[in-house]
């Protein structure tokens, strides 16, 4: 389950703005515990018989409608103003990519498979920073990056009986979401974060319907249960983000985005009976190990710091926007 600054978004009224990293943490592992839940639901799902492209059209559907009284209550601070519109859509298209992708993955794959692979991410914004923000990145950093490769193709085992062509799905995915991301990066402190968030939920949505109603079916019973639990763990996880890094910095909370696979790995077990095997431990190990290095420099380096987890968190880390 995509750049930034350190310093925190104007506090919202009522929001007390100080540091606390202990619940800063705590919120964040909660977060990532609902995008996990979200994925494991979307895993049932497929399993009996739903499309991809269906399930993450109820997914934005069910997001845009929470979102509208949102809309009608700040509808005089314009929240749809934008001096950017087409990288808006563009990151919305890239990160419903990323969505579509991983839930094809993840059809087939055992879900901590696909979410050991998707921490290229961070892997994946380090290199494309260097071409599109035009950021410096050193040999260790390049080292570590190479080394999280090595560490996808140890998982992945392309040479092996045990590959499977799926496994390339989270590959592209992560690669997606790594370039919805730079883009949140590229937008950092001049677009307000709820703008980012509306911006690309409804380009997603946009784009996810013709391709959703190509297999429509109406879920009935407990599948529409969980299209609706979908939707309330992605809102539930892209808020606690937010709540996260208004309590803490990104550099305190970018390493705990990676107890995604902890999750992965405890839904996978107890859902799904399934349990990574040693090649897939040894190469999440190795992509945990670089991820953690390229973040231990950015901090040092640029401070900023790549978060894996949810895209929202960059604009949640950005700083205030300027006066108009």
């Amino acid at each position: 389950m995509a750049r930034i600054s350190v310093s925190h978004t104007t506090p919202e009224p009522g929001v007390d703005s100080g540091d606390r990293p202990g619940l800063a943490i705590a919120l964040l592992l909660m977060a990532m515990a609902a995008f996990v839940t979200m994925d494991g639901l979307a895993k049932s799902l497929v399993g009996q018989g739903l499309a991809p492209e269906l399930i993450v059209l109820w997914r934005y559907a069910l997001v845009t409608a929470v979102l509208l009284p949102f809309v009608l209550r700040l509808r005089g601070r314009r929240p749809f103003r934008t001096g950017r519109p087409g990288l808006h859509i563009l990151r919305g298209v890239l990160l419903l990519a990323s969505a579509v992708l991983f839930i094809y993955a993840i059809r087939v794959l055992p879900l901590e498979t696909s979410t050991a692979i998707s921490f290229m991410s961070p892997l994946y914004v380090t290199a494309l920073s260097i071409p599109f923000l035009g950021e410096k990145v050193g040999l260790r950093r390049w080292m570590a990056v190479l080394v999280g490769f090595a560490g996808v193709l140890t998982i992945i085992r392309p040479w092996a009986d045990s590959f499977h062509p799926a496994m390339l799905l989270p590959v592209l995915s992560s690669f997606c979401w790594a370039c919805g991301l730079i883009i949140t990066r590229a937008m950092r402190g001049a677009e307000p974060p709820f703008t980012i968030l509306l911006w690309s939920t409804l380009s997603g949505l946009v784009v996810i319907i013709p391709l959703g109603l190509v297999d429509w079916q109406m879920p009935v019973g407990l599948q529409l249960v969980k299209l609706l639990a979908i939707a309330g763990c992605h809102i539930a996880g892209q808020y606690l983000t937010i709540r996260a890094f208004m309590l803490a910095s990104a550099s305190i909370l970018a390493p705990f985005s990676y107890s995604t696979i902890i999750w992965a790995t405890l839904i996978g077990a107890v859902f799904f009976h399934s349990l990574p095997d040693l090649p897939t431990v040894a190469g999440t190990a190795i992509l945990f190990a670089a991820g953690l290095y390229v973040w231990h420099r950015e901090r040092m380096l640029t401070r900023k710091v790549t978060v894996p987890g949810a895209s929202i968190s960059e604009a949640a880390a950005a700083p205030p926007d300027p006066p108009r």
